[in-house]
Formats: C-alpha cells, sequence, structure tokens
C-alpha cells in the first residue's frame, strides 16, 4: 500500500485537533479564532509533548489561500452603495482611529528601538480592531440591538475596506523601502485606479456574463464560477504589483453586486471556513514561548497601548463624527482589540521578509488577551462615563459632546453647485480611467501584434492607423459621455436659469471636459504620427466635435450607461420586484418502508389556494393524503373542501412508485423563476392626453390602459395638492395630465400609442 503524502497527515493533524479545541472553545463560549491559534501551537515544533506538522510549507500555501477566500468573503459582505449612504460620520470615525492608533503603535516600537519597518507594521497590525470578536461580544451580551453596536459595526466594515488599502500601501512601501510622502501618494492613486476600472468594467461584464449563463447555473457550477473568478482577480491583481488579497477582495465586492450574491455567500461559507481555519492555526504555528518570555514587556506596553489608546482615541473619533459623549465612549471601549487583520498585516510582512520574526508572536499574544478582556472594557465603559461626568465640570462635558465635524449645515447639503460639480467630477474620473485603460491596454498588445503584419519601419505607418483608429472608437463613447453628460441634468438647468452670472462658470465646466477628452485624442495621435502639435490639437478638436454631434455614439453611451446602472441595481430590482427572499420548500421522502411519506408544499406551487378535489390527487397518483400539517397543527383525514397553502406539510400514504411520482410532482407543479425579472420593475410615468390621441373621448375602461397595454392610471393632475381619481365612466379630454404605472416597455408602448 502507498505511503500517504505529508500534506494529507499535516492536514488530518490539524483538522483533529482544530476541532477538538475549537469543541471545548465553542464549550466555554470563547472565539473560535482563538481556538485555532490554540490548535496551531499544539501542533507546532514549539509544543514538545504532542505531534508536530512536518511539512510547515505546504501548510503555510494553504494558509494563502485562506487569506485569498477570507478577503474574498468580506467583499461578499461588502457593498459600495451602502458605503456611501452610511455619510460622513462612520468615515470621519473610522480615519480618525486608524491615524491615532497607527501612530500609537509606531511610537511603541520606537520606543523599543525596533527597525522602521517593524514600527510600521505595528501601527498598521494595532490600527484594525477585530469584527469577528466584537460581533461576538454584542451577541453574547445582548447588546447587539443597541444603538451604538450598530454605530460600532459601521465603523469595523470601513476598517477592514480601509485595511485592504493599508495592505496595498504597506506592500508598496516594503518593496520601495523608502516610505516617503510620495510614494504613499504614488499606491493610493494606483490604488483608486485600479479599484475603480476594476470595479467599473467588472459591474459591466460580470453580471451579464451571469444573467446569460443563469438557466445552466446549478449550485456546483456557481461555486466552481465565483471560485474562479476570485483566482483569477487574484492573479491579475498580483500582475500589477498588488497581493492576492486585495484582488480577492475587489471580486467579492463586484460580485456583492449581483442577483446571485446570497447563493455565493452561502455556497462559499464551507470552503472560507475550512481554509480559514487553516491559517489560523498556522498562525498559532508561528507562536514561540521563548519570544513571549523574552519579549514579554513589549506584549504588555503593546496590550496598554490599545486598551487605552481605543478608549481615548476610539472615543475621540466617535466624538468628533457627531455622538455624545456616553456614546462615544461605548462605541470606543468596545474596539479594545486587534484580530484576523492584525494577523493577515503580519503575515504580509513575514512573507515580504521586512519584519522580525519576533513580531508574529507578540502579536499573536497581545490579541489573545485583548479578545478576552474585550467585554470586560465593553462594561467598563458606562462606569467610567458616570465618574467622568462626576469629575468633570458640567461645561466641560457639555463641551465635548458639541464636538462634531460632520454636520454640515442645510444649505450646503443642498448646495446645487456642489452637487453639479462632484457628478461631474465622479464622470470625469470614471471616464478617464476607462479611456486611459483602453489605450494602455491598445499599446501594449495590439499595437506590436498589428506591427507584426507590417515588418519594415516604414509600414509601421499603417499599423499606427489602424491601431489610432480603433483606439479612438473604442473611447469614443467615453469621451462623449465625459464631455456631454449632465450638461441636461436638472442642476445644470436650475443653474443656468437661475441667473446669467452661472453661465459663464457653467461654460467653463464645458470646456475644462472638452479639453481633457482633447489631451486623450492629443495623446494617441502624438504618440502614433508626427503631426504638428498645432495639427494634433486641431485633429482632437474636430473629433470630439464629431463625437458630440454623432447620434450613434449617443445611443452607445446611453446603452452603456443604462447597462451599467441596471447591473449595478440588480439585487435592488429583485428584492423590489420578489419581495422578501423567501426559501423553496421541496418534498422528504420519510419512512419510505412502510409507504408513508412527508411533502412539504413550497411556496411557489402552483396547488396553492386549491381544494384536494380540484387537484384529484388520488386519482392522478394513486395516493391518500392522511393527515395537513399546518402551524402546529394536524388535521387528520381531510376531505375534499380542504384548501392547501404553502408551507403546508402533508402526510401520503402509496406505494414506492406512487410516492415517488408525487415527489416528483411536487417539485415540478411551481411557478418558475423570472429570469428577465429586471424587466418587470415598475416605473411611473406622466402622460399628457393630446388632441392626435387615440384616448380622447375614450373612458378609462374603454381605453384599454390596463387590459390591453397593462399598465395602470394612478390619478389626474389638476393642479391640487393630491392627485384626483379617475372615475371609470370618465371620458379623457385633450389636455388631461395622467400618472401612469407600469414596466418599462409597457409605459413605452402606451406612450407611442
Amino acid at each position: 500500500m502507498a505511503e500517504l503524502p505529508e500534506l494529507i497527515i499535516d492536514l488530518a493533524l490539524i483538522l483533529i485537533v482544530a476541532a477538538a479545541v475549537t469543541l471545548i472553545f465553542k464549550r466555554l463560549k470563547q472565539p473560535l479564532v482563538l481556538g485555532y491559534i490554540v490548535a496551531g501551537f499544539l501542533v507546532s515544533p514549539h509544543m514538545p509533548y504532542t505531534m508536530s506538522v512536518m511539512d510547515r510549507a505546504d501548510i503555510q500555501t494553504w494558509a494563502d489561500i485562506g487569506v485569498i477566500f477570507l478577503l474574498f468573503s468580506l467583499g461578499l459582505d461588502f457593498s459600495f452603495k451602502k458605503i456611501l449612504k452610511m455619510g460622513a460620520a462612520p468615515v470621519i470615525a473610522a480615519c480618525t482611529i486608524i491615524f491615532c492608533m497607527m501612530m500609537a503603535g509606531i511610537s511603541v516600537g520606537k520606543l523599543f528601538g525596533w527597525s522602521q519597518m517593524n514600527c510600521l507594521f505595528l501601527g498598521g497590525m494595532l490600527a484594525m480592531s477585530s469584527t469577528t470578536i466584537i460581533y461576538k461580544a454584542f451577541d453574547d451580551m445582548g447588546l447587539r440591538q443597541q444603538r451604538f453596536a450598530g454605530l460600532v459595526m459601521s465603523v469595523l466594515i470601513l476598517e477592514d475596506v480601509l485595511a485592504i488599502v493599508m495592505m496595498v500601501m504597506l506592500s508598496a512601501i516594503a518593496s520601495g523601502n523608502s516610505p516617503d510622502g510620495g510614494q504613499m501618494l504614488q499606491s493610493v492613486l494606483r490604488i483608486g485606479f485600479f479599484l475603480v476600472l476594476w470595479f467599473v468594467v467588472g459591474i459591466f461584464l460580470i453580471p451579464a456574463f451571469l444573467r446569460s449563463t443563469r438557466k445552466l447555473m446549478n449550485d456546483e457550477t456557481l461555486l466552481v464560477v465565483a471560485l474562479g473568478l476570485c483566482c483569477l482577480m487574484a492573479v491579475l491583481s498580483t500582475r500589477v504589483g498588488f497581493s492576492s488579497a486585495f484582488g480577492a477582495f475587489v471580486m467579492g465586492s463586484i460580485l456583492a453586486e449581483t442577483v446571485e450574491a446570497d447563493k455565493i455567500v452561502r455556497l462559499v461559507e464551507p470552503v472560507k471556513n475550512l481554509f480559514g481555519a487553516v491559517f489560523f492555526v498556522s498562525v498559532g504555528m508561528l507562536v514561540e514561548p521563548r519570544v513571549l518570555v523574552e519579549y514579554a514587556l513589549p506584549i504588555i506596553a503593546i496590550t496598554l497601548t490599545i486598551l487605552v489608546g481605543q478608549a481615548v482615541f476610539g472615543s475621540l473619533g466617535y466624538l468628533i463624527s457627531g455622538q455624545p459623549l456616553k456614546t462615544a465612549m461605548k462605541c470606543g471601549f468596545s474596539m479594545a482589540q486587534i484580530g484576523e487583520f492584525a494577523f493577515i498585516i503580519a503575515s504580509l510582512g513575514l512573507s515580504l521578509g521586512v519584519i522580525g520574526d519576533f513580531l508574529y508572536p507578540v502579536v499573536v499574544a497581545v490579541s489573545v488577551i485583548t479578545t478576552f478582556l474585550t467585554p470586560y472594557m465593553i462594561r467598563f465603559a458606562t462606569p467610567c462615563y458616570e465618574m467622568m461626568e462626576r469629575r468633570l465640570p458640567r461645561r466641560w462635558i457639555v463641551a465635548l459632546n458639541h464636538i462634531t465635524l460632520s454636520h454640515p449645515s442645510t444649505q450646503t447639503a443642498h448646495n446645487k453647485w456642489r452637487t453639479l460639480l462632484l457628478q461631474m467630477l465622479r464622470n470625469t474620473l470614471i471616464y478617464s480611467i476607462l479611456s486611459t485603460a483602453a489605450i494602455a491596454l491598445m499599446f501594449t498588445f495590439f499595437l506590436p501584434f498589428v506591427r507584426r503584419f507590417f515588418p519594415t519601419y516604414e509600414l509601421h505607418w499603417y499599423a499606427n492607423a489602424i491601431c489610432g483608429v480603433l483606439t479612438l472608437l473604442i473611447i469614443a463613447p467615453f469621451l462623449r459621455a465625459m464631455v456631454v453628460k449632465k450638461n441636461h441634468s436638472e442642476e445644470f438647468k436650475a443653474l443656468w436659469a437661475e441667473s446669467w452670472v452661472n453661465h459663464l462658470p457653467l461654460i467653463f465646466t464645458i470646456l475644462v471636459r472638452i479639453v481633457i477628452a482633447c489631451a486623450f485624442i492629443f495623446y494617441i495621435v502624438n504618440y502614433l504620427s508626427r503631426f504638428k502639435n498645432a495639427v494634433i490639437a486641431s485633429i482632437a478638436l474636430a473629433l470630439i466635435i464629431v463625437m458630440v454631434l454623432s447620434r450613434s455614439l449617443k445611443h452607445s453611451s446611453i446603452r452603456m450607461e443604462r447597462l451599467f446602472i441596471q447591473n449595478l441595481r440588480s439585487r435592488d430590482i429583485e428584492a423590489q420586484v420578489k419581495g422578501r427572499k423567501r426559501p423553496l420548500y421541496e418534498g422528504h421522502l420519510l419512512d419510505r418502508d412502510i409507504h408513508l411519506a412527508d411533502f412539504d408544499i413550497p411556496m411557489g406551487s402552483r396547488w396553492s389556494g386549491r381544494t384536494l378535489r380540484e387537484l384529484a390527487l388520488g386519482s392522478k397518483f394513486g395516493i391518500h393524503v392522511s393527515s395537513i400539517l399546518r402551524a402546529g397543527h394536524r388535521l387528520n383525514i381531510p376531505d375534499g373542501d380542504y384548501i392547501l397553502f404553502p408551507g403546508d406539510k402533508i402526510q401520503v400514504i402509496g406505494s414506492d412508485d406512487q410516492l415517488a411520482q408525487f415527489g416528483q410532482a411536487v417539485k415540478r407543479e411551481v411557478y418558475g423563476e423570472d429570469l428577465d425579472f429586471e424587466k418587470r420593475e415598475m416605473k411611473l410615468r406622466q402622460m399628457v392626453i393630446t388632441g392626435s390621441s387615440p384616448f380622447v373621448g375614450k373612458t378609462l375602461e374603454s381605453s384599454g390602459i390596463r387590459s390591453r397595454y397593462s399598465c395602470m392610471v394612478v390619478g389626474l393632475e389638476e393642479g391640487k395638492e393630491n392627485l384626483s381619481a379617475v372615475k371609470p365612466n370618465r371620458k379623457f379630454q385633450k389636455g388631461d395630465i395622467l400618472w401612469i404605472v407600469g414596466e418599462q416597455d409597457a409605459l413605452d408602448a402606451l406612450l407611442n400609442a
């Protein structure tokens, strides 16, 4: 018999020990992360009394995969739309806490004479609180429903996102060995560029791909596709100089905006749990008792820095974000620990070879201590506030309650200029990034490819011309949208009509965008030709004019934007069309040897609302319905007048073949999933009855608006505060203003009638 590979033996040891230890920690109501760390210590070479892992290199590879899937799952729980809806308060709190705690960590490292990279990575580790540990503590203490717990979770979501950015920056700094401001700014700009590029392109392509293959996707294929996309983005991220974890997070955040997100989360959860367990076990394997004893003083100092720093700086962050002192202290004290991201950042530092081996076990020890102290810190917040309230002067308490940076004035919040400029800036930035990416791809890959067909230098002109024309065609919709979009928005028209003083600044915004668009064309022509600058500038301006006047480009850019918005809103549309998501219950055969089986009536069953007599189950399948279980009640020997409802459990008697056929019918007789649910979204439109309208002189009933066009009249606008109801016998007249509700296609047909 062949020997088992060492990897299988090591994996068996890790999982068995992890299972036993985590069961104990579950019984003790402690976080499972700590159980994995303890299990890692038990199977490490530093524990001489137990079996040890033989090949740590393979385990480290599995741990790296665990980090990728952990970050992928984090991205699946993340939504850019949710972050935008949070407002400025959580952003202010998160940025304040991260900056202050990072400075505190760097200062502690400097105090002990550690190297610059050790101090920098230590600061990054201390800046991130543990979402898992805090969530578990709130759950165990019954605090999840309190308002301050929601505030803490909002900031933790932002911290997780900023931790991804921090990891990319630390990687860039570590590779350059020169952490100056210019390099950090360059790293931030690169992150922003690729983040926007990947997200925009991903929202265009991935939801469309999943929608087109929806009929082919079952759980198995969807899992393979999701993990394949995750690994693909991880590889792509490393190719452009970022970490694989960053790419996994980006792909998770893209898939989070698709309809399949909930199903992907459910399918990926076991995979994430398996590889995540291996990662945290590998963390525990790096803990050396000798290092813990040797660095006992730094461990105590770092622990105190976290406890005191989060209590002070955390409370300060929430204070200046607009929270009262008591709430701010409860939030700040809750965040006094480090967890998963500290380990991931430490692993990054070790893999890059820029931090000392001692730092990893030190951080693990600090994490264990602060995790155990988290519930006590949460409880200590209220007594600490009461003590401050008794000791400090009243005016100080009042002043602290009014420290805030997040209350904009009403005038500023509703400023039309601010809204318009932000929209223009956002559109210009996105379309500039897309144009830059398209030009870079064409010049890097397509231009050398075309030049192979024109080998001599004299013939390169033809290759350049082909590449230039194709590049211009690709970016033309982007440039046109950059120049034209928002020129007819409500804010633009309102500002134009408001005062002639606004005309010149508004025209200036258009000219600036024209110059930016011309700059892209100038670069392409200048790169591929030998024309003079004046000629190139003239060509660029002429092409921009052609693009703006082109109706085909106009329709292309509109379709492109609508597709993006539709893909971005797919999950929202699904929730709106289908309501709260409910699981479908399928029949389960039980006790088949005695010909008795239980079946659940699915929520979408075609049998719902029909009597047993109407269904004629006995004559169709030869079975007998012996009982109906509904909401905890048993209806025995139901007659033909009993009605079936979704969620009913029915007990059926019959032969094996009869029960099998009945079970298949229960599964089959359901309303199929609407694969084109995006088209089912209901919209409200205004319709004016003109003199040539076919509805003039017709009543609501005879108009066919409901029966023929599948639309509904919700009211008649008559200059009143509220819409007037339309009586069935009232005839429509010229000039009537109707408000209609219906699907987009139905509304288009009605309005074009």
